[in-house]
Parts: C-alpha cells; sequence; structure tokens
C-alpha cells in the first residue's frame, strides 16, 4: 500500500473547510489562498484549487470580484456568501466531532 496516496486522500478531504476557513475573515485572491495553504503545509497545486473554487462558486458558497493590480493583470478575489458562512459553521462543527472522535479512537490505551 502506497502511503502517499492515503496521506493525499487524507489532505483532500479537509481542503474545501481549510479553503472556506481562509476566506472567513478576508477576502483572497488564488496566489494568497496557495501561499496559506503552503505556509500550513497543506501543498496544493492549481490544477486542483481552480477547479474546487470554480465548484464551490457554482454553488453559491463563494463569490467573486476582480481588482486591478498594480503588478500584473487583474485579480479574482474571492469571498464567503451568507450560505458560505452558515456551510461553513457546519462543517467547522462537525471537524470539531470527527477530530474527537478520531482522538479517542487513535490515543486509546
Amino acid at each position: 500500500m502506497n502511503i502517499e496516496n492515503t496521506k493525499a486522500q487524507m489532505r483532500k478531504g479537509i481542503l474545501e473547510f481549510c479553503i472556506l476557513s481562509l476566506l472567513k475573515d478576508k477576502d483572497c485572491y488564488t496566489s494568497e489562498i496557495l501561499d496559506m495553504l503552503k505556509d500550513a503545509k497543506l501543498l496544493v497545486v492549481e490544477g486542483t484549487i481552480y477547479p474546487l473554487l470554480t465548484r464551490l462558486k457554482n454553488d453559491d458558497l463563494l463569490s467573486y470580484r476582480w481588482e486591478e493590480s498594480t503588478s500584473g493583470p487583474p485579480r479574482k478575489y474571492y469571498k464567503l456568501t451568507e450560505q458560505g458562512e452558515s456551510f461553513l459553521k457546519e462543517l467547522a462543527l462537525t471537524w470539531t466531532e470527527l477530530s474527537n472522535a478520531v482522538k479517542l479512537i487513535t490515543e486509546k490505551q
């Protein structure tokens, strides 16, 4: 069994939650999101994040606006919608419950 495949699947499972969490307090463009994920040691490539952002936008969890940039082309800034904020709260609750359950099982003596 390939441990890298399992680790990648675990990361993919929480990526949506992490992206929505990053956008909770601040609108961001894709490169910023990628940098913050990288800083948290959650490595994601552009080919993964763009379809995910599009899906989240199509599901009305995100909206976006274009903003001119002084250092290149305009940037698309993503923002949580009201529906996205509600969805994030539900995910946070689920994460807490799941995290507690996993901790109980994995730390059992």
